[in-house]
């Protein structure tokens, strides 16, 4: 037998030649992904992304809830033109899924939300940007996204809130999610003790580090500075994740969400909602819909997570109001069981951070690939051949194993 028949009997693949390939190409689900951030970033910086509040009891109970699901498939179901897109607030995506505002994305690799923005745009998913981003309003619509959302947080400063909302709306974003969850900072340990700040600075910890990161620093002291893109110019470098939302002001209450509608022409969202009332209060105040989040674990310890709160809401707010949920979805499957309970879409946030610290830019590609491939997989496995036949079918293909094993 010659070698090129026994290389091509025993499978052997030349690895890919670039570095950042061959890491993806190990990667098969999002958690290969967190462990090659891990293994790339400086600890100060991961903790950030995968850390939560206090004692991070929500962290941990936003992935547990998903796994209490069990899904009852339909069979015999023809799903060979199982169709995974759907419509979100007047777009036609091509899956329900959002990527999630998050903070100092540049702080995870430089290329930060232009990155994720570019990657959400081949997509043709939504993204969100944060107010405390590292990348302007209008920097991230030079990337010719279509359905760019924005993340608002009320500022004490309420003509800067106003500004933020009118360049918002001039720049081309569809979407405005006003936060309702982050008037007070949560108390994240892991930063109060690694002593992070924005940009994370080169204190005697950061040098014992990084000859362990050298990659890292040298791409970080290589680019334009790191700051708060969107926010007053009060709020300078070198500050502190736990006193950085003291800028925010914790006064707000109902009557700024009118004033927000007021202001903002486009589609309006209340993210951070979990009880039904707060859910139905927001659409009766004009909104589109809700956002439901915990934050992914990092504000208030021990709230439920969104998933547990899912079709309560869908049943109080009714079914023409958008609903979109975040808080552990970390699979397709876990987005398949967002849907069959009532959301909308899905958002994702540490899914796409754990790729682009482990590639960048075509390590958020990766992240999205991976969960659309599952997702798609799991609907023809479930026997459903759309998302509508998903929500609508949704209760009788679930089941709750907590219930059924009585605890």
């Amino acid at each position: 037998m010659k070698l090129a028949e026994v290389r091509k009997l025993l499978g052997f693949k030349v690895p890919p030649l670039d570095a950042r390939a061959r890491r993806l190409a190990r990667c098969h689900e999002i958690e290969d992904l967190r462990r090659v951030a891990r293994r790339r970033i400086p600890g100060p910086v991961f903790d950030y992304v995968d850390g939560g509040a206090d004692e991070e009891l929500a962290l941990e109970a936003n992935r547990r809830a998903f796994h209490r699901w069990a899904f009852c498939p339909d069979s015999l179901v023809d799903v060979s033109g199982c169709d995974p897109a759907t419509s979100l607030l007047g777009d036609d995506i091509p899956l329900p899924l959002v990527l999630a505002p998050t903070g100092y994305t540049r702080m995870m690799h430089t290329d930060g939300e232009l990155a994720v923005g570019r990657a959400a745009a081949r997509a043709g998913l939504p993204y969100g940007l944060s107010t405390v981003a590292s990348t302007s309003i209008e920097q991230l619509a030079t990337t010719g996204h279509d359905r760019l959302w924005f993340q608002l947080y009320v500022w004490k400063d309420r003509g800067m809130t106003r500004d933020l909302i009118e360049r918002a709306a001039d720049a081309g974003y569809r979407v405005l999610e006003v936060s309702v969850d982050a008037h007070v900072s949560g108390n994240r340990l892991r930063d109060v003790r690694n002593g992070l700040t924005i940009p994370p600075s080169l204190n005697l910890t950061s040098l014992l580090k990084i000859g362990a990161h050298p990659g890292y620093w040298t791409r970080m002291l290589r680019s334009p500075a790191l700051e708060f893109a969107n926010a007053p110019p009060s709020v300078g470098s070198g500050v502190t994740i736990e006193n950085m939302t003291s800028q925010f002001d914790p006064s707000v209450a109902w009557a700024q969400l009118d004033e927000v509608r007021s202001i903002w022409p486009g589609r309006l969202l209340v993210k951070g909602p979990l009880n039904p009332q707060d859910a139905r209060r927001a659409v009766e105040a004009g909104a589109e819909g809700v956002h439901l989040s915990n934050h992914g674990g990092r504000q208030l310890d021990r709230t439920l997570p969104p998933i547990e709160v899912c079709a309560e809401v869908r049943a109080a707010v009714g079914e023409e109001a958008t609903v979109v949920l975040d808080s552990g979805i970390r699979h397709g499957a876990d987005l398949a069981v967002a849907i069959a309970l009532g959301a909308d879409a899905g958002a994702i946030g540490r899914a796409y951070l754990y790729g682009l610290m482990a590639a960048g830019e075509p390590g958020v590609d990766r992240a999205i690939e991976l969960i659309s491939a599952q997702f798609l997989r799991t609907m023809q496995l479930l026997g459903v051949e759309s998302v509508l036949a998903l929500r609508e079918r949704g209760a009788a293909l679930l089941r709750d194993l907590t219930a059924l094993s009585g605890t």
